[in-house]
């Protein structure tokens, strides 16, 4: 069985990959349109810049990661395949930006919480449990 190609709005990988900017932010959620159209401020300019540089790294055979405090960045084309660490709050994590993400924040793949598991209540949780032995 074949494997279905990956298609934004109608439109493969390549042919987004072609397509001018002003076409790419038509086809892309009103949020995110309306991020784009206001311009990139200069820190989001800065990590375009650091993506196009890790592309021709990465065409040469290094394995390039790029650090960003940069959650707001509207995933593009011309970002996959780049590994970009995102700053979670307490560390960067590692996203492999693949075709399904694009039109997406790069902030809804680094979580800042983290899922909350309790352990056993401890000595003193409880008044029953003042008396209970420790061994």
């Amino acid at each position: 069985m074949a494997k279905k190609e990956f298609s934004f709005m109608g439109h493969t990988v390549e042919q987004m990959g072609k397509m001018s900017m002003d076409k790419l932010i038509e086809l892309l959620p009103s949020r995110q349109r309306r991020s784009l159209k206001r311009g990139l401020p200069i820190r989001q300019k800065k990590l375009l810049k650091n993506i196009r540089e890790a592309k021709k790294e990465m065409e040469a055979g290094n394995k390039v990661t790029i650090k960003t405090h940069c959650r707001d960045m509207v995933i593009l084309p011309e970002m996959l395949g780049v590994t970009i660490g995102v700053y979670n709050g307490k560390e960067f994590v590692p996203i492999e930006i693949v075709p399904e993400m694009v039109g997406h924040y790069l902030g809804e793949f680094a979580m800042p919480r983290k899922r909350v598991s309790h352990g056993a209540p401890g000595v003193g949780s409880t008044k029953s449990s003042l008396y209970v032995p420790l061994r």
